[in-house]
């Protein structure tokens, strides 16, 4: 691939071919990279890690590894389809995160507020207690506040 490249190109952060240019569409310089981004890039990629272990204690209950638990053939359908959801959805979050992607910051939201509405308002298909629903919440409530600083600070 590297033959590909055009000569004078760099590669961005992935390892694609990047002109330098800033963004192709509009044709802008690329904003510079401050403080709050360099911690809000940190925040995801632990949070990723986060939800990767909560992602593999998922598929673990799936497949019957966690001792003295209810079996998951035994559980009830809604509950068995909640914990298939997580199962998918905290996987592809995690790594949404970790690539510190749009689309990763959004399927996370989407896992982290679906689990907090199934926790609070239908408790039998996800029990969760309260100090892990607070640290769920608190969690997103520091996403929003690091990206709102992100995008505050100009450098």
């Amino acid at each position: 691939m590297k033959a590909l490249a055009k000569v004078g190109t760099t590669l961005d952060g992935r390892g694609r071919p990047s002109t330098g240019n800033g963004d192709r569409i509009e044709g802008t310089a690329p904003r510079a990279q401050t403080r709050w981004d360099v911690v809000l890039v940190w925040f995801m990629r632990i949070t990723a890690l986060v939800w990767l272990a909560k992602g593999l204690a998922t598929w673990g209950e799936i497949l019957d590894l966690i001792p003295d638990r209810t079996p998951f053939a035994d559980l009830p359908m809604g509950r068995q389809s909640a914990i298939v959801y997580f199962a998918v959805i905290d996987f592809v979050a995690a790594v949404g995160l970790w690539l510190t992607s749009a689309w990763g910051g959004v399927v996370w939201l989407l896992a982290a507020t679906s689990a907090l509405t199934l926790a609070l308002l239908t408790p039998q298909l996800l029990p969760m207690s309260m100090p892990l629903i607070a640290v769920q919440a608190s969690i997103v409530a520091v996403y929003f506040v690091l990206s709102w600083l992100a995008a505050r600070d100009v450098g």
